[in-house]
């Protein structure tokens, strides 16, 4: 056998693990850091457990509250619409990705505070505007829009930034 065979070999037997041996690493993960009920079955599924004990480890997870959907959506919300200065549409759309519940997501979104994110987006893109290459105001405009969307604003919030945004830059 050459080498390469022998490392992939060894990768797939150290991907592969029993229930139990998956059940003893998510606890480790979950008990690190919030890992929601997808995250958990796509890590299953690439340790390539069983599919019909995969349900009852995520249960078992679920009873002994290492999993909570509810409290990852809201820890994940906190942190991309602090850290990150993601609005809720890109926030809500990356939850639903990782499985989480409609209800969840909606429920977790409500903690955010249009105040408070207002004022964080016109920041954000004051520091853009600083970078940003234009010939005219509507082009300036135009990319800091663009800019805002796909942070995940709603169009009126991105709007109001951008007007806040060039008027603060012209004066």
């Amino acid at each position: 056998m050459c080498r390469e065979e022998i490392a992939e070999r060894k990768s797939r037997e150290r991907k592969s693990k029993t229930a139990e041996q998956a059940l003893r690493s998510l606890m480790r993960l979950c008990a690190r850091s919030e890992k929601s009920s997808g995250d958990a079955m796509r890590l299953m599924h690439t340790w390539q457990v069983p599919q019909a004990e995969r349900q009852s480890i995520l249960d078992r997870l679920i009873k002994d509250r290492f999993i909570d959907d509810g409290r990852y959506a809201d820890a994940y919300v906190r942190e991309k619409s602090r850290l990150s200065g993601w609005g809720a549409r890109k926030i809500a759309m990356q939850l639903r990705q990782k499985g989480i519940a409609q209800d969840i997501v909606a429920k977790a979104l409500k903690q955010l505070d249009g105040d408070v994110e207002l004022p964080r987006l016109v920041e954000k893109l004051r520091r853009k505007l600083r970078t940003t290459k234009y010939s005219s105001d509507y082009e300036l405009r135009g990319k800091l829009m663009r800019y805002a969307l796909s942070l995940g604003f709603d169009y009126d919030m991105a709007q109001r930034a951008v007007e806040e945004s060039v008027v603060a830059q012209d004066l």
